[in-house]
């Protein structure tokens, strides 16, 4: 399995990004997948994840209502779509592949990672 994000950038702050995370291997479409974030400083954090088929969602508080995740299983793709962006939410973010089908919030829960792509917010 090899997870590529794409997307991130320099924004201001209230403005908009789409992460993409793409699997090249094409393994992935049957896992659960999540977004992680880390910022300078901090320790790795819960984002966001969808399971296999997309039914089942979960986000961390301070992203809901403005964080939406969705996959393309047919091009083996998850989005991340950040809109209302805030200066807190600067980070690294991480694509992960979830050991099963289904979500959840511990890192160790899953398996293969991308190697992240820089979100920077600007006030």
């Amino acid at each position: 399995v090899q997870l590529v994000e794409s997307g991130g950038g320099l924004v201001q702050a209230g403005d908009s990004l789409r992460l993409s995370c793409t699997d090249s291997k094409r393994t992935f479409s049957n896992n659960g997948v999540g977004w992680f974030r880390q910022a300078p400083g901090k320790e790795r954090e819960f984002v966001a994840a969808i399971s296999w088929n997309g039914a089942l969602t979960r986000y961390t508080d301070s992203v809901k209502g403005r964080f939406t995740i969705s996959r393309d299983r047919a091009k083996n793709t998850v989005f991340l779509q950040m809109n209302s962006l805030k200066v807190d939410d600067t980070a690294v973010y991480y694509c992960a592949s979830h050991r099963s089908s289904y979500i959840s919030t511990g890192s160790h829960d899953y398996r293969y990672w991308g190697q992240g792509t820089q979100v920077t917010v600007s006030s």
